[in-house]
């Protein structure tokens, strides 16, 4: 899944006894495992020595082939596709990367005998009057991402070739230690934070013992019990129906 696609191809223009110059493509992809989202980096080259006004294209298709009773089926959809610059005669185009998305599908199915799902990248040439010019460069779409780590775009070897060093240039062998409390926080700050001194000698005042163990004393106090009896008899109670005694 994470080998390279690529290909190249020629063709020739005839018309009766005219003959024009080749029209060339090469096409690679990094990779040929995706999952929906995801956007296939294209990698070209268009080159149209003929007479004619060509466009290069690319396009995603799915296959599902069905297999019963000793027969097939097989039903051939557009997925996604895009569009290049149109190259009149002695003209050159170049794909550095270009980015082609992979709408929500379904995901390949290889190893089932009753259906099979493919999918497939066609790098080709428009060409009018003539059969296109066109490569198909084979796609798996899974549902597990190959490169978690880094963007949905990333690639082996984009990830491959960043450069760690500076991560041991810029930090010290021996961390500094933090500074200091007085060093932070001013006298006049510290003294404006405290609260007033009357107020929390009424506090410990008002409470029975020290303030931990007057908290870990009301923590651990023990639920009340369920009791049967309504403890307000005189308020009034609703029209709902009691339950029936067993």
């Amino acid at each position: 899944l994470q080998s390279p696609q690529a290909g190249t191809k020629e063709k020739t223009l005839c018309c009766w006894f005219c003959t024009s110059g080749p029209i060339s493509l090469s096409a690679k992809i990094e990779r040929k495992g995706y999952t929906p989202g995801e956007s296939i980096q294209i990698f070209a080259e268009i080159e149209n020595c003929s007479s004619r006004v060509v466009v290069p294209k690319a396009a995603i298709y799915q296959t599902q082939a069905f297999y019963a009773k000793g027969k097939m089926k097989e039903v051939k959809q557009l997925v996604a596709n895009l569009r290049g610059e149109s190259l009149s005669s002695g003209k050159t185009e170049t794909w550095n990367g270009k980015q082609l998305k992979i709408p929500p599908v379904s995901p390949s199915i290889l190893d089932c005998s009753i259906i099979r799902v493919e999918y497939s990248l066609m790098v080709y040439v428009d060409i009018p009057g003539a059969m296109d010019l066109f490569l198909n460069l084979p796609l798996v779409i899974g549902t597990i991402p190959l490169h978690p780590f880094g963007s949905r775009t990333s690639s082996v070897s984009s990830q491959c070739s960043m450069n760690m060093n500076w991560l041991g240039l810029t930090l010290p062998e021996r961390p500094e230690a933090p500074p200091s409390y007085a060093e932070v926080v001013t006298e006049e700050q510290r003294q404006s934070s405290l609260a007033p001194i009357g107020a929390c000698d009424d506090f410990e005042r008002a409470l029975p013992g020290p303030l931990f163990a007057y908290i870990q004393e009301f923590r651990f106090l023990p639920p009340p019990l369920y009791s049967e009896i309504d403890p307000n008899p005189d308020q009034p109670t609703d029209d709902r129906p009691s339950c029936p005694s067993r």
